[in-house]
């Protein structure tokens, strides 16, 4: 079967590629739409005399057409673009906010976290999505989806990562529409008493019904936070160890409401409501019946991004198995896909949920028939599991490259895992819709809700036996962007040569294992040669890495402080060696020199010349005097020093056109040596 016959997945894949130019390339709303009209505008002339344009075929238009509406859905996706952009205003500096709470994030240690949407700014109607932060010691109230409040607080741009290879959750907002953030304490806001309701604040309400509800059940904390995530959509709850189990066994896909879980709705509804098939129209009837669960579904998990993408996308599939032509899998796949990046979110597309989740479907409808012609067991039993076992293998097979290039970790034993959890995650979520339904009507029996509790605690005790297994559990696997590419071209044509054994298939096969192991020997090579001195920001504390090629030296005052700082960067620059050591005064590596000054005991005359110096701890010296000693050509001051004296030195550079350097602004400091 060539998926590119199919005229859908013709028009997703440049829509797609309309989206990558729109989103990597600044191009202005205008031009985008002047763009798209003219070609709309081309295509009828092209559909109405065809003698015009003989040279510019309809299809050839047709595709162009759809990269241009990839390139306006971004521009129109950009909160700039709109009038009424709260940033777009010029304002002083304190502002009156009036904020109306959308979503409620995950906290961490110190900060309540949500996503808030901008009604008025100095009393000018607006738009736009604010993150809010609370410290969790200052709040007289945790806030609710729905509540409206007012603030005086200022707004702030959100912080880029300030060490390498580090969360960027600067960009992670900035495609969910986010650009700022307001930070707020217990003397800084009052809520509005008349704030609105809208179908978030319903679900969310419904929601917080339900737990209430399910913790006067007598259900574990653990039982009860994995019902909130695979029921509820809220993993909010989940301890830390019982979410690391679940990562580390290779079943963490089954704590988000996801395609999964959606799918499996889906057949549940396929199952149950079979006997309407023999009905009038039965057929119809159980389709409209089986999107409108789904979609009710949504409802209770919240309607979040991801259970909306999960939803259209199955409500298509559903779709499709209506129809019952193989042949149109893929079409209403690649249409779902089309359907959600224009009318929903073009942004999605960057979303690592959303890439797992058309990955995993779309292997599965591509893989699992081969699986089954590969072996079809007489046995019923043994047909089973082996079915089961081929959709888990498909899955992952797809999302494979995805996730080691996300995660950079392989669980080794993900197949036993799903084998034991899918075929009674069904069970599982049935149980739990009617624990749910019969709780909410109070008429939940206590048998009932102990039968459950104990389902979920076995599943839990399942999945930390698989998680315990540690030799199977590959971690820190260095994986870019070129060996995504590749490995997806490798799987493709490895499939290809397996289904017609040609010459051009085996060779396309030698040609992208060839191209792997060139890629590695070559960014190896490239990386054992490389030699830097970074030096890191951290509060409270010094660190200084030097990596000279796969081995790395790192120099501080703290170890625990610096470990999780450079694990993500080891892996990277496939670091083989680490050896940590204390922080000396002073460094010369080939014609860099480097002195840090931490500490007023130095006698400045007796300090050889040096080219960078950085200013550790917040040393109690006479800084002018210390820049007439050893006139360096660069000052750089880490997260160790107090902000005055930061800014007292900053000032004493800028008077003599001294380089000054502070980590906590521009982030760490990278040094690369010739």
């Amino acid at each position: 079967m060539k998926l590119l016959d199919f005229i859908p997945v013709k028009l997703t894949l440049f829509l797609i590629f309309g989206i990558l130019i729109g989103y990597n390339f600044t191009i202005s709303l205008w031009l985008a739409t002047s763009l798209t009209c003219g070609l709309i505008f081309l295509l009828g002339i092209s559909r109405t005399r065809k003698n015009i344009l003989d040279n510019l075929p309809f299809g050839i238009l047709s595709l162009l057409c759809t990269i241009c509406i990839g390139l306006m859905a971004v521009a129109l996706s950009l909160p700039e673009n709109n009038t009424k952009y709260y940033a777009n205003f010029r304002l002083p500096a304190e502002q009156y906010l009036h904020l109306k709470i959308h979503e409620i994030l995950k906290s961490n240690s110190y900060n309540q976290r949500y996503i808030a949407k901008v009604i008025k700014i100095d009393s000018i109607p607006s738009n736009g999505r604010i993150l809010l932060i609370s410290k969790k010691d200052t709040l007289k109230h945790k806030f609710k989806v729905d509540d409206e409040i007012y603030t005086l607080s200022p707004i702030d741009e959100i912080g880029l990562p300030l060490n390498p290879y580090e969360f960027n959750y600067h960009n992670y907002l900035e495609k969910l529409g986010i650009n700022y953030q307001v930070k707020v304490n217990s003397r800084d806001y009052f809520i509005s008493q008349n704030a609105s309701l809208t179908l978030l604040g319903l679900t969310a309400a419904l929601r917080q019904k339900i737990i209430s509800g399910l913790g006067k059940s007598n259900f574990g904390e653990n039982e009860l936070g994995i019902i909130q995530a695979l029921l509820l959509g809220q993993r909010h709850e989940l301890s830390e160890e019982v979410y690391t189990n679940y990562k580390n066994a290779g079943a963490v896909h089954i704590l988000a409401v996801s395609g999964l879980h959606i799918g499996i709705v889906l057949l549940l509804c396929k199952f149950l409501l079979k006997p309407l098939e023999r009905l009038p129209r039965g057929k119809t009837i159980v389709l409209i019946i089986t999107v409108g669960i789904l979609w009710g579904y949504a409802f209770i998990a919240g309607l979040s991004p991801s259970v909306i993408r999960a939803v259209s996308m199955f409500s298509f599939v559903a779709y499709a198995l209506y129809l019952n032509r193989p042949t149109s899998t893929f079409n209403i796949l690649a249409l779902s896909m089309f359907f959600i990046l224009l009318t929903y979110d073009p942004m999605l597309l960057f979303q690592v949920g959303f890439q797992l989740s058309y990955a995993a479907v779309f292997s599965i409808f591509w893989l699992f028939p081969k699986l089954q012609h590969f072996w079809n067991p007489e046995n019923i039993i043994l047909k089973k599991c082996w079915q089961l076992l081929s959709v888990s293998i498909a899955a992952q097979i797809g999302v494979l490259p995805l996730s080691l290039f996300y995660f950079h970790q392989f669980p080794g034993l993900f197949f036993i895992s799903n084998l034991m959890i899918i075929p009674f995650l069904g069970l599982i979520l049935g149980m739990g819709f009617l624990v749910i339904a019969l709780m909410l009507t109070d008429l939940l029996p206590n048998k009932l809700s102990e039968i459950y509790n104990r389902v979920i605690r076995m599943m839990n005790e399942l999945i930390e036996w698989v998680a315990q297994q540690e030799s199977f559990i590959f971690i820190d696997i260095p994986f870019d962007f070129v060996q995504l590419v590749v490995s997806y071209i490798l799987i493709f044509t490895v499939v290809q040569s397996l289904k017609e054994k040609k010459f051009q298939n085996v060779l396309a096969v030698v040609l992208s294992v060839i191209a792997i192991q060139l890629w590695l020997i070559s960014s190896t090579i490239i990386k054992s040669r490389e030699q830097k001195i970074i030096i890191f920001h951290k509060t409270g504390t010094s660190a200084l890495l030097y990596k000279n090629g796969i081995s790395a030296e790192v120099n501080c005052s703290d170890t625990t402080a610096v470990t999780n700082l450079i694990k993500n960067l080891v892996v990277q620059e496939k670091i083989q060696k680490v050896e940590y050591k204390t922080l000396k005064n002073s460094y010369r590596i080939k014609d860099y020199s480097l002195l840090i000054l931490n500490n007023s005991e130095m006698i400045f005359h007796k300090l050889p010349k040096t080219d960078y110096v950085l200013l550790s701890n917040s040393p109690k010296v006479n800084f002018n005097r210390f820049l007439d000693s050893i006139k360096p050509k660069k000052i750089i001051a880490d997260g160790s020093n107090y902000r005055s004296d930061i800014e007292r030195w900053q000032k004493s550079c800028s008077d003599r056109k001294l380089p000054f350097y502070y980590t906590g602004e521009k982030g760490a400091f990278i040094l690369e040596i010739k």
